[in-house]
Formats: structure tokens, sequence, C-alpha cells
């Protein structure tokens, strides 16, 4: 039993340090902050209460339909490893040069929307809160628990790291002030670091599973 617990305690903290550097709420913040300038205080908590909201629906639902999209198309995790991992990679390389990809928001989404509830969905939502990386951890994740149970362990990991993004996007004018805009991109240039490591890592070890069944 404690064998199990530990096994389950380690895939947890390993899917909460994945998913939240693959989400980088530190390099979203200052991007959501210029998103909703013109908005009040309380719009402001209220469209990053509910963009949260719509991501977390997203990798949920990813997270459950995991092990369903690889039956139904015939993948292996290990294609999916692999392939993720080169997305992960792109996106540790971006955030190492403090940048977003435009794959999570353009600058033309950003001047479109005025409409908070609308800006709240997308782009904030979808894609800036939950892009193709978030998407594409919690299926490989999904797939890759060392337990029956363990897809209750990336469930757990998702809202952590949703309420952790909240609380930042929350904070965000606070905490660019506290330490700084130069601060925050050491952050997250720190954690871009991190990803890379994660995505060869991701990579190694669909190789390796590869060669092993030749």
């Amino acid at each position: 039993m404690i064998d199990y617990l530990n096994i389950e305690l380690q895939y947890l903290l390993f899917c909460l340090s994945t998913l939240f550097t693959v989400v980088n709420p530190l390099g979203i913040t200052p991007i959501f902050a210029a998103m909703t300038e013109k908005f009040s205080n309380e719009d402001q908590i209220r469209i990053a209460r509910k963009g949260i909201f719509t991501g977390s629906v997203v990798l949920i639902i990813f997270t459950l339909l995991g092990s369903f999209i690889f039956q139904f198309y015939g993948i292996t995790v290990e294609a999916f490893q692999i392939m993720g991992g080169i997305i992960f990679f792109r996106s540790g390389l971006r955030m190492l040069d403090a940048q977003v990809g435009r794959s999570r928001t353009t600058q033309s989404e950003r001047d479109e929307f005025k409409d908070s509830d609308e800006l709240a969905i997308s782009p904030i939502g979808v894609p800036l809160i939950t892009g193709p990386g978030a998407i594409t951890g919690v299926v490989i994740l999904s797939g890759k628990g060392p337990t029956d149970y363990s897809i209750v362990s990336l469930l757990v990991s998702v809202l952590i790291t949703m309420g952790l993004f909240y609380w930042i996007l929350r904070a965000g004018n606070l905490l660019a002030k506290k330490i700084g805009i130069t601060g925050m991109r050491v952050i997250e240039r720190m954690m871009g670091l991190i990803l890379m490591v994660i995505a060869v890592q991701f990579i190694i070890n669909g190789l390796e599973t590869i060669i092993n069944r030749i």
C-alpha cells in the first residue's frame, strides 16, 4: 500500500511540474494584463475565472479521452511522446527567448475582442491558457500512468495547476510590481529550460521503447 502511494505521489508531482511548466502562467500573465487593461478590476477577475474554467474543462476532456484517442486512431504512446517532446522543446525554446508562440495568441486576437465573456473563452481560455502544448501534455500523461487509477492523480494535477494559474492571474499586477518584468522573464526562462529537459526525456523514453521492441 505504501509503495502504491509513493508511486502515485511521484506521478502526481511529475504531472504537476510538467503541466505547470507547459501552461507557463508567468509568461501568460503579462499578456493577460495587456488584453484586459481596458476592463475594471472586477471584470478582470471575472475574465480570469471564466478563462481558467474554460481551459480546465478542455484539459479534463482530453485527460479523460486520452486513451480513447490512442485506441481510435491506432496511435502508440511512444509516437505521441516523441511528437509531444518536439512540441515541448519548441515551447521551451520560446520561453528561453521570453516569447509566446503564435499558437497561443496573435496581435489581432488581442485587439479584436471587446466583450469580456467572449474574450474570457477565446482567446484567453483557449488557446492562451490551454494551448496545444498543455493538451498534448495531458494526452501523453494519461497514457503513461503507472497504475489503473493514475488518471485521478492527473486530474488532481490539472485542477491544482489551473487553481495556481488563476491566483497568479489575479495577482499578476502585484507580482509584476514586486519582482518586475525582468524578474518574471528570468523565472520564465528557467521554466523554459526545465521544459526542454522534460521534452528531451520524453523523446528518449519513446525511442528507447521502440528500440527495445525491435
